[in-house]
C-alpha cells in the first residue's frame, strides 16, 4: 500500500498528482462544492490571517519512524535537513517581529544535527515559548537521545507528543511494532524530570490521530479516557490532549485511494463542514517554514508545495510582516479536514 520513500521522491516531486486528486473525484463529478465555494457561501472568502503569533518550523523530514498516516511522508531515508544559517534567519525574524512562539516539527525534529543549537539560541533570543513536536520513540531510539527529557526541561520546552491511542494494539498498528512500549517509557522519563507536574511549569501535551478513514471523537472525552487509562496503567500524567483530523495528503491519501475510501472520506469531511471552525484554523495566526526557509500558510500546504501568496513574501530571507498579514490564505480541498465538525489544527479542536 505504501510505496518506498525513494520511489515516492520521484513520483511526487512536485506533488502534482496529489493536487489533481484533491481537485477531482467527487468534486470533478460535480457532486460536491469545493472548499473555496463553501467559504464563498458563508462570506468567509478570501480567507484572511489575523495577527501572526506562531512560527511553525519544519527542520527536516528525517524520522526514525514511517507512520501510515504521516502527511509529511517522513522516514529514515529522507535527507532534507534545515541548516544552522536558516535557523538563525528564523530566530532573527521572530525576535524582530514580536512573534511569541517557535513550534519545531519534522520528521523527528530532534534528528536534525543542529536541533539543540536551535533551541538554545531561540531561548537565548528571548522567544517566549518553544514547542517541540516529538514522536516520543526518538527519546529511546539511540543513547544520544536519552537525555532529551533533561534538555527539554532545562530550556522549559513545551513538549507536544504523538500517541495514537492509550492501548498497545492500535498504536503499533498505526506506527509500527514496539512503538507503544517505547512511547510509554519516554512519557515516564518526561514525567520523572517534572513534565505535567503543576509546580514545575513544564507542559506535556499528547496528540491523537484517528487510525482510519473517520473523524476523531470528542476531544474532551478522549482526553479523560487517555488521562484515566495512562495514569492507572502506567502512572503517566500529561496536560492536554489534541484530537487532530487526518488530512488527505501524502501517505494518508495513498491509504484512502488504495482502500477505496477516498470519495467517502471527502464526502464525510465536506458534509461536516463547520463555518464556525474557520476562524480557529492554524493558518490564521501561524506561518509554516520548510527546511529550505520557504513559507507556507500551514504545514499541510507545505507538503503540497503551495507557498504563501504575495510578491516578496515567500522566503524567510525576504520576510515582510505587513505583507503576510494582508495576504489571502491559499486554500484547497484538503482544508475540509481542518473545518470538519469541531474543526482541528495543530492545537486540536478549534470550535
Amino acid at each position: 500500500m505504501i510505496k518506498s520513500l525513494k520511489a515516492r521522491a520521484h513520483e511526487f516531486s512536485a506533488t502534482e498528482k496529489q493536487l489533481q486528486q484533491l481537485n477531482s473525484g467527487p468534486f470533478e463529478a460535480g457532486s460536491l462544492d469545493s472548499f473555496q465555494q463553501h467559504l464563498q457561501r458563508t462570506n468567509q472568502y478570501p480567507l484572511k490571517p489575523s495577527k501572526l503569533e506562531i512560527f511553525q518550523v519544519n527542520v527536516g523530514y528525517m524520522c526514525n519512524q514511517v507512520c501510515k498516516h504521516c502527511h509529511v511522508d517522513a522516514g529514515p531515508d529522507r535527507k532534507e535537513i534545515m541548516t544552522q544559517e536558516t535557523m538563525q534567519q528564523c530566530i532573527n525574524v521572530i525576535a524582530a517581529n514580536n512573534i511569541h512562539t517557535l513550534d519545531l516539527t519534522g520528521g523527528a525534529p530532534e534528528m536534525n544535527p543542529n536541533f539543540r543549537w536551535f533551541v538554545e539560541n531561540a531561548v537565548a533570543a528571548g522567544i517566549k515559548e518553544v514547542i517541540v513536536r516529538s514522536n516520543l520513540t526518538i527519546i529511546r531510539a539511540n543513547p544520544k537521545y536519552y537525555d532529551l527529557p533533561e534538555f527539554f526541561a532545562k530550556h522549559n520546552v513545551r513538549v507536544v507528543s504523538s500517541l495514537p491511542y492509550y492501548k498497545r494494539g492500535k498504536t503499533d498498528r498505526q506506527r509500527g511494532d514496539g512503538v507503544f512500549d517505547k512511547s510509554i517509557e519516554a512519557l515516564q522519563m518526561l514525567n520523572t524530570v517534572g513534565y505535567a507536574k503543576p509546580e514545575s511549569g513544564l507542559t506535556l501535551d499528547l496528540v491523537y490521530n484517528p487510525s482510519g478513514a473517520f473523524l476523531p471523537g470528542d476531544q474532551a472525552q478522549l482526553e479523560m479516557e487517555f488521562k484515566s487509562t495512562l495514569l492507572e496503567d502506567f502512572d503517566i500524567r500529561f496536560n492536554s490532549l489534541f484530537a487532530i483530523t487526518n488530512l488527505p495528503i501524502s501517505r494518508f491519501l495513498d491509504y484512502l485511494i488504495a482502500s477505496d475510501n477516498y470519495e467517502d472520506y471527502m464526502e464525510k469531511l465536506v458534509s461536516s463542514f463547520n463555518p464556525a471552525a474557520v476562524d480557529g484554523v492554524m493558518c490564521k495566526n501561524t506561518i509554516s517554514i520548510d527546511w529550505k526557509g520557504y513559507m507556507y500558510d500551514c504545514d499541510f500546504n507545505q507538503m503540497l508545495e503551495l507557498k504563501t501568496a504575495g510578491k516578496g513574501s515567500q522566503h524567510i530571507s525576504e520576510f515582510d510582516l505587513e505583507g503576510l498579514e494582508k495576504r489571502n490564505i491559499i486554500v484547497n480541498n484538503h482544508c475540509f479536514g481542518c473545518t470538519a465538525g469541531a474543526g482541528s489544527s495543530c492545537q486540536g479542536t478549534v470550535s
